[in-house]
């Protein structure tokens, strides 16, 4: 009698070769982009401790102190103005993101995928690790603190449009939403891993916060070289269909010349079927990819949308040691919570957009609420455990879920529109784009955090409500267009 296949081997043998290959993949982006956001993170942890209250710190009994307050900090981060040159630092790294953003999509078509990811992380790696040596080398400069941000600002533009390409090429849009809302919970993973490991060392050896976190990125470098499968047709794998017949029989193709055009109700452009050009092979150009509907007001939505998020990721474990009086581990350990509502807003956003097809109201929705959450973790975030640990599940979901939704579903929906007729080089500019101009918000938030904590706490959570309000009126008229398509098909 033959014996069954062991459970282990049925299980294996009930996948097909192409999805082996697609969660392999899948796999393979969410931990290169776990180790990007896991190096940025230290800097959030390390600056309570460069800075903090001396006079609670027990010197060496051989140390002769001038000022009992500042001995203790790391210059030049021991004077007045240490939240200034705190957010001098953050925007070194912002600022040459967000403007390298613009051209990473550029170069990310023309170049290898898995070549231009490896480059990029085993950089990283080595800016992330240069940064760290401060500690033990004794540099007292805030010069090169900031040349280190600016050159890994630059490297760091490599992750994003580079993995949301690769997952796009290999995912069609079916449930793009959910997939990649999952997929998306790197981001809250790499954050809360890099808050445990910069954590574990920021009150003995904080250069090691950085070093540990560095070496990670540059050994996942190597992994991406040697593993990372760019398309599916590299391995005869099937290709997946990115739109359905339904997309392609209401839309025009962009690139392309046509003499009878015709704008249906819904702000669809159709056009006579013998007028479709050729599929491009050519990259898309800068204005062409802007040209796609709902690219800007994704892009400007995501700017306000990302201001928010950054300025939690630069500023909330300072907050919290500052308002709750945490020192800096335990302040970064309560941070991480924001990070892990933030997963589940990500999965929540894909679900919801999935079902009901409206990604913008999705977002507006999650934006609309997040305003007075904010105003109340302000006010009473921190009058328990129970409440500060509630408030910030709650705050981290909606902050992050429509940021996590238009960074990767949103950007893979229209770097794979059907007006592009299956040009599949556009994904990377069109995310490149959205990133892009987000980070312009994900620059502006932590200077304007720096510059305006000084006034008080509650001064930064207006600004932050205000950059709430603004992103969500971005996506006022996408808002109306699919609301007007629920209509025409409710009965």
């Amino acid at each position: 009698m033959k014996s069954p296949l062991a459970p282990g081997i049925r299980l294996i043998t009930s996948f097909s070769r192409d999805g082996w290959y697609r969660g392999f993949i899948l796999f393979l982006t969410f931990l290169f982009y776990t180790a990007y956001h896991l190096s940025r993170k230290p800097i959030s942890i390390v600056k309570s401790e460069l800075h903090k209250n001396c006079s609670t710190v027990i010197p060496p009994p051989d140390l002769n102190i001038t000022n009992n307050e500042t001995w203790c900090d790391w210059a030049p981060f021991d004077q007045d103005n240490y939240q200034t040159l705190f957010g001098i630092l953050d925007n070194c790294f912002l600022v040459a993101y967000a403007i390298g953003m613009f051209f990473s999509g550029i170069f990310g078509e023309r170049l290898p995928l898995r070549y231009y990811l490896s480059f990029g992380m085993l950089m990283s790696g080595l800016f992330t690790c240069l940064f760290g040596l401060g500690f033990y080398l004794k540099i007292h400069s805030i010069y090169y603190y900031a040349v280190i941000q600016v050159f890994n600002g630059i490297m760091q533009t490599t992750g994003w449009p580079a993995v949301v390409a690769c997952v796009g090429n290999w995912f069609g849009k079916g449930k793009r939403g959910f997939i990649m809302g999952v997929w998306n919970s790197h981001t809250s993973v790499g954050n809360i891993l890099g808050s445990l490991i910069a954590g574990a060392f920021v009150s003995s050896a904080w250069g090691m916060s950085f070093i540990v976190p560095g070496l990670i990125i540059a050994s996942t470098g190597i992994l991406c070289f040697f593993f990372l499968v760019e398309k599916p047709e590299d391995v005869n794998c099937t290709t997946p269909q990115h739109h359905s017949e339904e997309e392609r029989s209401e839309t025009e193709p962009l690139l392309q010349n046509s003499s009878h055009i015709e704008r249906t109700a819904n702000g669809a452009i159709t056009v006579e079927p013998s007028e479709v050009a050729a599929e491009p092979t050519e990259a898309i150009s800068f204005c062409g990819a802007l040209s796609i509907p709902g690219v800007v007001e994704f892009s400007l939505c995501l700017l306000f949308a990302k201001l928010v998020s950054y300025t939690f990721l630069y500023w909330l474990p300072l907050y919290i040691s500052n308002v709750a009086h945490f020192d800096a581990k335990e302040a970064g350990d309560m941070s991480t919570l924001f990070d892990v509502g933030g997963i589940f807003g990500g999965i929540m956003a894909g679900l919801v957009s999935d079902y009901t097809g409206g990604r913008a109201t999705t977002c507006a929705f999650m934006l609309i609420a997040a305003a007075p959450m904010l105003f109340l973790y302000n006010y009473i975030g921190q009058r328990s455990i129970g409440t500060t640990v509630g408030m910030l599940l709650l705050c981290g979901g909606l902050v992050n879920g429509p940021y996590a939704l238009i960074t990767t579903a949103v950007s893979a929906d229209l770097g794979t529109h059907e007006s592009l007729r299956g040009n599949s080089r556009a994904l990377s500019t069109v995310t490149a784009i959205i990133d892009g101009t987000g980070s312009v918000g994900a620059a502006v938030g932590p200077l304007l955090a720096g510059l305006i904590s000084p006034t008080g706490w509650n001064n930064v959570f207006y600004m932050l409500i205000s950059a709430d309000i603004l992103a969500c009126l971005f996506l006022s008229r996408l808002v109306y267009k699919e609301a007007q398509g629920w209509c025409r098909r409710s009965p």
